[in-house]
């Protein structure tokens, strides 16, 4: 289906692009709780990036195409798509934000107001949700009684921390913990990814980021299933609390790269792939054919491994194209941080420290890498090949 706004965007006119952009991360956001937008509100976005219409002026006239009977009749289904779409547009187009819980409840309210009774107002029950990428096992979230004191915690930490020296991917990894742990908390009953996508939005450019919104309006879904994995955790399954799939959504959000996003790989199970290959869902393949990593002059240059189509065979974690691609990770972020541990690649990666040790040695011994300095205290070198 061709993108209703793409025009605008082509077209380079900076104002109108902007709101072609938000209308796109808007509409793109209603998927994570499979909403779709109606026509009409397609057509009244056009008139507002084209700017025939105010942002009031599309709220109105929302609000009176659904106070029609006929037009309820019609567009069954969209209203709240349609109204939660239009507000998100706004308050992303607004130059305002406090970093503090009340923002948050102010997010929700001013997205739900009308739509959901309870809106800017905390859960008052305990709650569970069946997720597809856990197999039916749902994330544990805060009990109703602590979300007020939990949320002040977290931000309490997050407004003391300090940003200052960290390489991009440290900060990047940090968010990712932060803003995972909020959605983890759910202090609304419903809507609660929404409100905490638009509010990562609006917390990341006050830190001073230059935001690609991107992922957002193109991977809602895969944006809320990262935040269901980093906050997931069962022994029994060998399945361990990962931030390393929302750190890839992140890396496209911040630094525009286009690292792959598909459901699938999120899921706890292994699975066929739609190219009838087999992957690990704790594994996190890259997008492109090679892949590189840098550390100051060494570079390492993996080509990326190819799987034969078996009818006759299922792959298993220890199978070579998993490790191969594995390494190539471990080397990454060796690269990217080089005092980082074993425990920390692990759960960057979601898989098994024992994997990643079994990788590390056997990178050492190929002499890819090298330990400088004692365990602790030490750090990772990547060897240049001469």
């Amino acid at each position: 289906m061709q993108d209703p706004f793409e025009e605008y965007l082509r077209q380079g006119e900076p104002d109108s692009a902007k709101r072609a952009e938000l209308w796109q991360v808007a509409i793109g956001l209603q998927a994570v709780d499979g909403l779709k937008p109606s026509h009409y509100l397609i057509e009244t976005a056009q008139k507002h990036i084209a700017r025939e219409y105010t942002i009031d002026e599309v709220e109105s006239r929302i609000s009176a195409y659904y106070n029609s009977a006929e037009s309820r009749k019609e567009v069954e289904g969209t209203e709240e798509a349609d109204i939660v779409a239009s507000r998100i547009t706004r308050l992303l187009s607004e130059k305002k934000f406090t970093f503090t819980p009340a923002m948050l409840s102010s997010i929700h309210r001013e997205l739900f107001y009308g739509v959901l009774t309870r809106a800017g107002k905390y859960r008052q029950f305990n709650i569970t949700k069946q997720e597809w990428v856990l197999d039916g096992d749902t994330v544990l979230y805060a009990p109703y009684d602590m979300l007020s004191a939990t949320l002040d915690y977290d931000f309490s930490q997050e407004k003391a921390f300090s940003y200052k020296g960290l390489s991009i991917q440290e900060a990047i990894t940090h968010i990712a913990t932060f803003i995972s742990g909020i959605w983890q908390i759910h202090p609304f009953a419903e809507g609660n990814t929404r409100t905490t996508a638009v509010f990562t939005i609006k917390y990341l450019q006050s830190l001073g980021y230059d935001v690609n919104n991107d992922p957002f309006k193109q991977h809602s879904w895969y944006f809320r299933n990262a935040l269901v994995r980093a906050n997931y955790r069962n022994l029994t399954k060998d399945v361990e609390r990962t931030t390393g799939y929302l750190e890839r959504f992140f890396r496209n959000l911040l630094l525009g790269e286009n690292n792959e996003l598909k459901n699938r790989y999120l899921h706890i199970r292994w699975s066929t792939t739609d190219d009838n290959t087999v992957v690990q869902e704790n594994y996190i393949p890259f997008n492109s054919t090679k892949s590189s990593v840098q550390n100051g002059k060494n570079t390492v240059e993996t080509k990326k491994g190819s799987v034969e189509n078996r009818k006759s065979s299922v792959q298993t974690p220890g199978d070579s194209v998993v490790k191969e691609k594995s390494s190539v990770e471990i080397i990454r972020l060796m690269a990217e941080n080089p005092k980082i541990t074993a425990a920390q690649i692990a759960e960057r990666l979601g898989i098994t420290m024992r994997a990643v040790e079994k990788q590390i040695a056997k990178l050492r011994t190929q002499e890819i890498i090298k330990r400088v300095g004692p365990n602790k205290g030490g750090h990772w070198e990547i060897i240049e090949k001469q």
